[in-house]
C-alpha cells in the first residue's frame, strides 16, 4: 500500500473546462446584457448572429481552438512514458489482478516504449502489485471450485494469460486426481436430472461431453458417468467403449 502512495492512481486536475466558465458567463449576463434574450417573444428578431445559437457556436469554437498539448493536459495525460505506463498499469489493476504478460501487452498496445514498460513492470513486481504465482493460485482455486474445470483446462487458460510453465505446475499441484474426480461426480450429479427421459447413449454423450469441455480426460469421464447411471439402475453394458 505504501508503494501505491508513491505512484498515485488518481490523475491531477489541471483546471476547469474553459467552456464551462464561458457558458456560466452567458447565463449570468442573460438578465439584461443581451436584449433579444430578454424580449420574451415581443416580436424582436435576434438575428442569425446573436442569442443562444451564437453562444453555442462561440462555445464550440472555444473548445476546439485548444492545441493538442493543452488537450492532453486537460485529460491529465503525461508525456513521460514511464508515468504513462504507471497510470495504465494502475488503472488495469484496479479491481482485478493481472499477469505481467497481460500488462505488458496492454502497454505495447498503447505504444509505450519497451524500456519504460520494463522499468514499470519490474518495479510493480518488486512491490507485489504483479504476482503471477498468486494470480495462478487464485485462478485455480476459483475456476475449479466455481466452474468445475479440470487441470487440463486450467493449464490451457493460464497459458493464454502468459503464466510460465513452472508457475502453472506449482498452482495446478493444488489439485490431485481424487479431488478432480470428486468434482467431476458433482458436475454429473447436477446434470443427471436434466437427462432423464433420454435414451442411454444420448445421456452418456451429453454427460461425458460436458466433462470433456471442462477438461476431464476420456477415461475419468466415462467412469464417472457409468457409475452415475448405474446408481439410477440404468443398463451400462457396453459403456466401457470410448465415447
Amino acid at each position: 500500500m505504501t508503494r501505491r502512495t508513491e505512484w498515485p492512481a488518481s490523475v491531477p486536475d489541471h483546471g476547469a473546462d474553459p467552456g464551462r466558465g464561458f457558458a456560466a458567463g452567458h447565463t449570468a449576463g442573460s438578465g439584461g446584457t443581451y436584449g433579444p434574450e430578454t424580449d420574451h417573444g415581443h416580436g424582436t428578431d435576434p438575428g442569425p448572429g446573436s442569442g443562444e445559437g451564437a453562444g453555442r457556436r462561440t462555445r464550440s469554437r472555444t473548445r476546439s481552438s485548444g492545441s493538442p498539448s493543452s488537450s492532453r493536459a486537460e485529460k491529465g495525460e503525461s508525456r513521460d512514458p514511464v508515468e504513462q505506463a504507471r497510470n495504465i498499469c494502475l488503472r488495469l489493476l484496479t479491481g482485478t489482478p493481472r499477469t505481467r504478460k497481460q500488462l505488458a501487452d496492454a502497454l505495447r498496445k498503447r505504444e509505450i516504449p519497451d524500456e519504460a514498460a520494463e522499468e514499470v513492470l519490474s518495479r510493480f513486481e518488486d512491490v507485489g502489485l504483479i504476482d503471477d504465482a498468486a494470480f495462478a493460485d487464485a485462478w485455480v482455486e476459483s475456476r475449479h471450485h466455481g466452474r468445475g474445470l479440470a487441470r487440463r483446462a486450467l493449464v490451457r487458460e493460464l497459458r493464454t494469460k502468459g503464466v510460465s510453465s513452472e508457475v502453472i505446475d506449482e498452482a495446478i499441484g493444488q489439485l490431485d486426481s481424487e479431488q478432480e474426480e470428486a468434482t467431476a461426480r458433482e458436475l454429473v450429479a447436477r446434470k443427471l436430472r436434466s437427462t432423464r427421459g433420454l435414451d442411454r447413449d444420448k445421456r452418456l454423450r451429453r454427460l461425458a461431453g460436458m466433462l470433456a469441455r471442462k477438461g476431464y480426460g476420456e477415461g475419468m469421464a466415462l467412469r464417472v458417468v457409468r457409475q452415475a447411471l448405474e446408481e439410477e439402475e440404468e443398463d451400462t453394458e457396453g459403456l466401457d467403449e470410448p465415447f
